[in-house]
């Protein structure tokens, strides 16, 4: 395989025209995710949710993809909103149409996110990281988390993000993050723990 196809060529920015492949990959990735499967059962409705959320996230030049669409991530840098004013008038509106009354539930759930977020510090956040399922164990995502965090280390700032399945906290640990905190589903079935990393 060439380089275009093993996914193990080095990192770049994604621009507009990576929407499609940036949200397959990430889309591909969390179709097993404990808590988005909690929220989106139908894994269509997921992936509406995802391509916009990524879509807006290519504002800014901290959407990451690994060569061949292997792995992605999707960073918003100090200071940043995660969503236009016009994009969040947008969000009730389509999850009650992806979702129904369950929107209820996920729009709540998007509230205890955005509750737990930091706002004493500005930061990186990471949004999303996820490596497609035909390319997986082979280190791509935290490879290129560690290549994204380099980045950030020169900026000397310091980084955020959700993880929505405890078997990847100590992949965060292992990195520099640590927990420091946790927020469950409106039905406490699912628990999100929140993970800070320091500027240095």
């Amino acid at each position: 395989m060439d380089g275009e196809e093993d996914g193990h060529k080095a990192a770049r920015v994604a621009t507009g025209l990576d929407l499609d492949g940036v949200s397959k990959t990430l889309w591909s990735a969390f179709c097993e995710d404990p808590l988005w499967s909690w929220a989106f059962p139908d894994r269509d409705n997921l992936a509406v949710w995802w391509r916009f959320l990524i879509n807006s996230a290519l504002r800014y030049p901290w959407v990451w993809i690994t060569s061949g669409y292997g792995a992605a991530s999707v960073w918003l840098p100090p200071g940043a909103s995660e969503l236009t004013e016009q994009e969040e008038m947008r969000v009730e509106p389509m999850l009650e149409d992806l979702l129904g009354t369950r929107s209820e539930a996920v729009i709540e759930l998007l509230e205890r996110f955005d509750a737990s977020h930091p706002r004493s510090e500005p930061h990186y956040y990471l949004s999303l990281l996820g490596t497609h399922p035909h390319y997986r164990d082979r280190g791509l995502g935290m490879a290129l988390l560690a290549e994204n965090l380099a980045r950030i280390d020169e900026e000397g700032k310091p980084a955020y993000l959700e993880s929505s399945n405890p078997d990847n906290d100590t992949r965060y640990e292992r990195v520099g993050f640590r927990r420091v905190g946790e927020f469950s589903t409106p039905d406490g079935s699912q628990t999100v723990a929140t993970m800070w990393r320091e500027a240095r």
